[in-house]
């Protein structure tokens, strides 16, 4: 999943019902986010679009360094509470640093294209509140001027149904739920990889969690899909070996600093262990003055 999201000719900020914004604010804790005027917030949009069409061509050519900044350039133009614009910005510079082999900074710019996302997902569920809230307003103004109609009950039911048509604002709420599972699915992939490729315990943990979430996805194509099934298929072994090597160089470490500290009493960690009750199941240290050498 390399390809980055090409720019869309007008801005996503419309995408979503102002009136879904503030709730976000209020249900965060958050004072009001303090936005552009529409003509400014339009204008540095078109200009940070600009960067990002220019780095959409970097990547294409390869010049993944020069793509990191020209994305980097978008980012810094864009308004900071354009959540979606900012986390396709990230996901396509964790895209970037993924080719060049920079794994934290990959894991790093994929982690803030998802929590963009995040926010978005409050957007679009304030946004839908507040849509359910107005069409049961207008519909029990509707229910308040009764127009008198006699159908016959023989018409009511062998008449053809009318099927309901979404408002635009429906379509809106539901092409925006489409981009963020889009856009979620790429920044997942990019962290996942990048963990799996950094390893270590706490990594290969993480890239398990990010492709069991990825598995649950509808949206993937076979290619990826193929690819979490054998993710999740081979990680497992090598969680287990990472730790199990950690904790052995956490038990060396801590046998040496024992060691540095016993050393002026004439002893060492060899002169105690750990013996198991089997009756109890708990554990005692016994100490040897003899210990065996090892």
């Amino acid at each position: 999943m390399a390809q980055t999201d090409k720019p869309s000719g007008s801005s996503t900020a419309s995408a979503v019902p102002e009136t879904s914004k503030q709730p976000l604010e209020e249900e965060l804790d958050e004072p009001p986010v303090e936005r552009f005027p529409p003509e400014e917030e339009a204008k540095l949009l078109a200009e940070s679009q600009q960067h990002k069409t220019k780095a959409n061509s970097l990547f294409a050519s390869g010049s993944y360094q020069d793509a990191i900044d020209s994305y980097q350039e978008a980012v810094s133009l864009c308004p900071h509470y354009l959540y979606y614009d900012l986390a396709v910005l990230h996901s396509n510079v964790a895209a970037c640093h993924l080719k060049l082999e920079q794994w934290k900074e990959a894991i790093k710019s994929a982690t803030d294209s998802l929590k963009g996302l995040e926010r978005v997902d409050r957007e679009i569920l304030a946004g839908e509140e507040e849509l359910e809230r107005s069409q049961a307003a207008q519909q029990t103004n509707e229910d308040d001027d009764v127009e008198e109609e006699i159908v016959s009950v023989g018409a009511q039911s062998s008449g053809p149904g009318v099927p309901k048509q979404d408002s635009q604002e429906e379509q809106a709420l539901r092409k925006r739920r489409e981009d963020v599972a889009r856009i979620r699915a790429k920044a997942l992939m990019r962290r996942a990889r990048a963990k799996s490729e950094l390893g270590g315990w706490s990594n290969l943990s993480g890239a398990e969690e990010d492709y069991k979430q990825l598995s649950g996805m509808s949206n993937l194509g076979l290619a990826d899909k193929k690819l979490v099934h054998a993710q999740l298929r081979d990680l497992p072994a090598r969680i287990k070996a990472a730790q199990e090597k950690e904790m052995g160089e956490m038990w060396g470490k801590l046998k040496d600093l024992g060691n540095g500290l016993l050393k002026p009493f004439g002893l060492s960690t060899n002169n105690f262990n750990m013996v198991k009750d089997e009756k109890t199941g708990g554990y005692s240290m016994n100490f040897s003055q003899d210990p065996p050498t090892k």
